[in-house]
């Protein structure tokens, strides 16, 4: 298959349109077991005998459910014989009124693209990867004659190498703490690279060589470079031997300065060495993962071994497991979790998969390379199974454990505010700004999984409200949030309005939100107002309801507790969101909103007048003697800054 036909491809998209057939048959809105059946025995009158991928709708088009088929036909009749399937699936068919079917030229291309259609449309009854962050990478920057190290997130779209996925950000910086001890390579920005005139701190604590001020030679880096990407691949021994080598030449020569420092980057590599190699012998590149269910929850354990190093381990709890046999979740697991990461050359499971085969040839075909999976059954690969198994069992113990937990505060939390139910969604509020400039309020999102954080939102207050008008900051983020959830889910279906609304404020506030509710046709959501005890102290915060009632809580109640972390995950939120907006508004001007001053013409501006503010003020014949202004763009400017009446 060429790398155009892949289904990752940016072209791909366009082939599988072209493919594509819909088939729809539109019900009623209620779900009805009959017309869904009716709706999937219309699509397969002319549905192909063809690998591909359906996807399964509601009367909305909203879509319930993507999974992939050898055979599009075989596979979509099953849908038709309700009585042998679960529950969860007839329930899926009930409220099925239409498919969107495409066809694919092998079943492996069908896994791909279901992976990608999962990840897009997020299918309430597809098992699903519930992670909120990208892993994140080592870069070594190739664009530079020096190149750079550097922590990397999201699309890989710089000219260098990728090293990872890591874990965790804390086992990148270790790592990137390790290589800087060792090879005292460059971390800076090109931009500090080109205007320093003396070493920084870094090469005064022996963590860079200080390309930048000519402390080493092209060559000599190069050389520091190659011995990086030797480590990073797990061939440190070479490095290790060509170290000690280099201390023993120096020490020859007497040079004791030159073999100290060879020394001391020798026990920083045996300590690497020390701390970060699993016995995994001729393992090499690979990923290991095991998988434990218990009551209706599932944790999924990732090893990940990088050049027989342990670059770290994560646990994922994937979504929609119930009634979902185990072998099916580690499968749709898999697929999803290599959509975003590049797969290694060997997968080590803990259990024996019946779509291994395919599987393996899907993420070969991403990959490029040949990708093995395989359950190990003796040996050192086996014990790293093992313990796998054991952290996943462990992880599974600890999240069960915590869970109860979240659900006793719930429940307390529903009793106490004199809640119908426990919240399944609680909506958070706060503002940030100093003396009413670069105004922002945020909003997270929690619920018996804990934060949910890719449900917060940043509101940039957008009105002309009066500096330090909490009230209207607060009615302004409101009447924008409700306005759109009418807008998006004005049934209330979607699990996306707030069971409970916490803000921080007192009875001013509560009274305000209020009618902003009001206002907005909202009279059944909770709200509570979060006001700070006497002298500001935590522990005293007084909690107001809506018709005056006020509720304390003992200092040491855990309800208090977990109402407080609430508060300040809000408020830490509102603040970095104040921060970024406020730090960005440092690097802009008002030339920026001149149309037509792109980067040149505004330096030339800046380089010619001194200040922005200059600009503004400068006279018409001014603006025209200014290096690279047109008497049009002088023009221009000048009505921008001086419009008539």
């Amino acid at each position: 298959m060429s790398k155009a036909d892949r289904p990752d491809h940016p072209r791909a998209s366009e082939r599988f349109n072209e493919e594509n057939a819909t088939y729809a048959l539109r019900g009623s809105d209620a779900p009805d077991l009959d017309a869904g059946t009716k709706a999937i025995r219309n699509v397969l009158k002319t549905l192909p005998a063809r690998p591909g991928v359906y996807r399964m709708q509601d009367s909305k088009g909203d879509v319930l459910y993507v999974g992939k088929a050898r055979t599009l036909k075989n596979r979509v009749n099953s849908y038709t014989q309700v009585a042998r399937l679960p529950k969860r699936l007839q329930r899926m068919v009930s409220q099925t009124r239409s498919m969107t079917i495409v066809t694919t030229r092998t079943e492996a291309e069908a896994l791909l693209l279901e992976a990608q259609l999962i990840k897009r449309f997020r299918p309430p009854y597809n098992v699903l990867l519930r992670d909120d962050k990208s892993f994140p990478f080592i870069l070594l920057r190739e664009d530079h004659a020096f190149p750079r190290v550097q922590k990397h997130r999201g699309a890989r779209r710089a000219k260098g190498q990728y090293f990872g996925p890591f874990a965790s950000a804390g086992s990148v910086t270790s790592t990137l703490n390790a290589l800087q001890k060792l090879f005292l390579l460059r971390s800076c920005s090109d931009s500090f690279f080109a205007n320093r005139a003396r070493p920084c701190l870094l090469y005064q604590i022996r963590r860079c060589s200080a390309p930048c001020v000519g402390r080493i030679s092209e060559a000599d880096y190069a050389d520091l470079v190659a011995d990086a990407k030797l480590f990073l691949a797990g061939k440190s021994t070479g490095v290790q031997a060509r170290l000690g080598k280099q201390m023993a030449e120096a020490a020859e020569r007497q040079d004791f300065e030159l073999a100290a420092v060879y020394r001391d980057r020798l026990r920083a590599l045996t300590y690497v060495q020390g701390s970060q190699t699993v016995h995994a012998e001729g393992l090499g590149d690979g990923d290991i993962f095991a998988l434990a269910g218990k009551a209706g929850q599932m944790c999924i354990q990732a090893f990940f071994i990088r050049g027989g190093q342990n670059w770290g381990h994560r646990s994922f709890f994937p979504a929609h497991t119930a009634d979902v046999p185990e072998d099916e979740v580690l499968s749709t697991f898999l697929v999803q979790f290599y959509e975003e990461v590049p797969p290694p050359r060997r997968i080590l499971l803990d259990r024996d998969l019946p779509e291994a085969e395919l599987i393996a040839e899907a993420l070969c075909e991403r990959a490029g390379h040949k990708v093995e999976i395989s359950q190990p059954q003796r040996g050192a690969r086996r014990k790293l199974i093992d313990q796998a198994r054991r952290n996943a069992e462990e992880a599974l113990d600890r999240r069960m454990a915590e869970s109860t937990t979240q659900g006793e505060l719930l429940r307390e939390l529903a009793e106490v505010f004199e809640l119908p139910e426990p919240p399944k969604r609680i909506e958070v509020y706060d503002n940030s700004h100093i003396m009413g400039t670069n105004a922002t309020g945020a909003m997270i999102v929690a619920g018996p999984e804990g934060f949910r954080k890719n449900a917060y939102r940043k509101f940039n207050i957008k009105s002309g409200i009066t500096p330090g008008d909490d009230f209207g900051m607060m009615r302004e983020v409101l009447e924008r949030r409700f306005a759109r959830l009418e807008k998006d889910d004005p049934d209330r279906t979607g699990g996306e309005w707030p069971d409970l609304l916490l803000i921080d404020g007192g009875k001013g506030q509560i009274s305000a939100v209020c009618e902003i509710l009001e206002g907005a046709g909202v009279h059944d959501v909770p709200v509570v107002g979060v006001a700070k005890g006497p002298d500001r102290n935590a522990g005293r915060e007084v909690f107001h309801l809506p018709g005056g009632r006020e509720v304390t809580f003992p200092p040491n109640a855990a309800l208090l507790f977990y109402l407080q972390r609430l508060r300040d995950e809000a408020h830490r939120f509102a603040i970095g969101t104040h921060r970024q907006k406020r730090a960005k508004s440092l690097t802009t001007s008002s030339l920026d909103e001149v149309p037509g001053i792109g980067p040149n013409r505004k330096r030339a501006l800046l380089m010619h007048f001194g200040t922005a503010r200059a600009v503004k003020g400068a006279a018409l014949d001014d603006l025209e003697r200014a290096p690279g202004i047109s008497k049009a763009m002088a023009r221009l400017i000048y009505d921008f800054f001086h419009p008539r009446g």
